[in-house]
């Protein structure tokens, strides 16, 4: 089956920490308790990955594949989490959101079957998520 790949946006990933947290780093949040996606997920390998990179395995102590919980949780001060922008974290107060080093992105996009494209519900939706 052939599919068209139809690019929407892309998403930068940003490190998030409740407000009263000190540390503005990747690796200075290797003594702090994490949320992630759950194991095996593109999202939790790429996370683990990237505090491994900065040279920490970290402490996971939640899991949750709902990014509304890790909002929350940050919040609450019980946790730091690597969440994309469309998650909402520039819109929480209580939370900070920042930059890292290398800005990693994700890029989201929609895929259909090459003969469906042009139907005029795909289109519509297509055009809607844009």
């Amino acid at each position: 089956m052939t599919v068209q790949v139809h690019n929407l946006l892309t998403d930068e990933l940003r490190l998030v920490t409740p407000t009263g947290w000190t540390e503005r780093t990747l690796p200075a949040l290797e003594p702090r308790p994490f949320v992630m996606e759950p194991v095996g997920t593109t999202a939790r390998e790429w996370a683990m990955g990237a505090c491994r990179d900065a040279g920490f395995e970290p402490d996971v102590r939640f899991t949750s594949t709902d990014l509304q919980i890790h909002l929350r949780l940050v919040e609450s001060g019980l946790a730091a989490a690597l969440l994309p922008d469309l998650a909402g974290a520039g819109d929480r107060q209580n939370l900070v959101a920042r930059r890292l080093p290398d800005r990693p992105t994700r890029q989201v996009f929609t895929t259909v079957r090459r003969g469906s494209a042009p139907h005029p519900g795909i289109r519509a939706l297509t055009a809607a998520l844009e």
